[in-house]
Parts: C-alpha cells; structure tokens; sequence
C-alpha cells in the first residue's frame, strides 16, 4: 500500500510517500511561504522523486487538527480534492499525535505543544512505554500553561523527564521550566512537525480499518476560529449597551 501524508496545520509545511511501513520520500518547507503556495507543487515533487503518479496512491492522509485555521482547512481541502472520486480512503491524524510521533524514540513523557495564541498552547500528553509504542494519556486541549504544568507535575521526575516539540517549543519550554518542571532538551530535528510522522501513524490506522471518505473527512478545531470569537464578542458587548 502507498499512502500520501501531509501536514499543514502549523508554520512548516511538510509531505511524504510511504510503502509498507517505509518512507519513499519525505519533504518539509518553513520558509515562511503560504501553504496554498507550496503544497500541492511539494507534492508533486514527492511524486516526482518517488516515480509515482497521483493513480498509484492507495491512501491519503493528513493532520485535521488542532492548529492554524487556514492551515487545517488547507491540508483537508488538499485530501479531499486529491481523494475525491477516487473510492480510495482517507485518514485522519492528530496534529499533536503526529508531533509526538516524532519523539517516541527518545522515551518519557512526549508533550506536543502548539502556539495557540491567547496564552494558550494546543497540547496533549504521551508516553512511549518499553515497547516503544505511542500511549495517550490525555486529549487533545487548548489550555494556558500553568494548566498545563499542573497535569505534567505529577507525571514527570528527573528519572522521566518531558520532552516537548513543536512550534510552541520555546515558549513552553520557558514557562514550564520556570514553573518546576524538569524539561529534557529536545533535538532540533525532531520540534517541528513532520508528514514522515503523519505517514506513521497513518499506516497504523490503515490497518485497523480506522479510515474515512473524502466526503467525511473533516477538521478538528478545539476553538472557533477567531473571526467567530471576535463576532461573538461584538454580539455580547452590543447586549450589554441595550440592557443598561
């Protein structure tokens, strides 16, 4: 099986073909360039470099979330477009699962960690146990940081330390460290997201038949996005000035 895997939900933007469980091709741009501008053109560099064609992929997967507004309907657009009157099935991968992915080798407590803004992070928790195996222990949340560290408190010791990644890294890295955590250095080559972690998992859920459609893909967003937020600000404020 040959699966396509993307992920555009943050600042860098990445793709990768597998088979079977290797990576044919995998490619990543944090140049700061719009993801409308540059996805589909890596995509079909990776094809290229693969000598495949968009017929020989079984499988299309992508982050659905949490993230960048713009960048999650972005890579579920792209999917769906590719996927669309195909039969061929979709899957749908976690922004902050595919983050920890990235360090399930290194051990301990793995802590995506994505700029949220507002003084919040997009977060969940891992471990990765003897086996190597990727185990969740928390959801996926939008929380502040001092929330954060009270979850992380009990969980990490100087025997298991935190490894965290993501574009959130420096600044999680700050506040948790100055709120007693101990925070394991995590290389830089593993702190952004990466679709060769995507392609992972996404070859996991293939074989659990945990797949969708591209009618039924769909995004994952834990707030709304910040148009709403702002309209139904506007909406209470105008209450308050009719009820007073």
């Amino acid at each position: 099986m040959i699966i396509l895997a993307i992920d555009s939900t943050a600042r860098a933007c990445s793709a990768a073909i597998g088979r079977d469980g290797h990576v044919l091709v995998s490619m990543q741009n944090d140049t700061g360039n719009t993801h409308s501008e540059q996805l589909l053109p890596m995509i079909e560099n990776c094809l290229s470099r693969a000598s495949l064609s968009f017929a020989d992929i079984d499988a299309f997967a992508c982050t659905v979330g949490p993230g960048s507004f713009t960048g999650v309907r972005i890579g579920v657009s792209v999917i769906k477009g590719l996927a669309f009157g195909t039969d061929k099935p979709c899957i749908e991968v976690s922004a902050l699962e595919a983050i920890a992915e990235n360090l399930r080798p290194l051990g301990g407590i793995l802590c995506p960690v994505m700029d949220a803004r507002r003084s919040q992070v997009y977060t969940a928790l891992f471990e990765a146990n003897e086996q190597e195996e990727l185990v969740r222990l928390t959801e996926d949340s939008a929380i502040a940081l001092s929330a954060l560290a009270e979850k992380c408190r009990p969980l990490v010791s100087a025997d298991c330390p935190l490894y965290l990644a993501g574009d959130g890294y420096e600044l999680a890295l700050r506040e948790l460290t100055a709120l007693g955590i101990p925070c394991a250095v995590t290389p830089p080559l593993l702190r952004l997201q990466n679709a060769a972690s995507v392609l992972a998992i996404a070859e996991r859920k293939l074989h659990a038949s945990d797949t969708q459609s591209d009618l039924t893909l769909s995004p994952l967003y834990l707030r709304l996005p910040q148009a709403e937020r702002e309209r139904l600000e506007k909406e209470r404020e105008h209450k308050k000035t009719q009820t007073k």
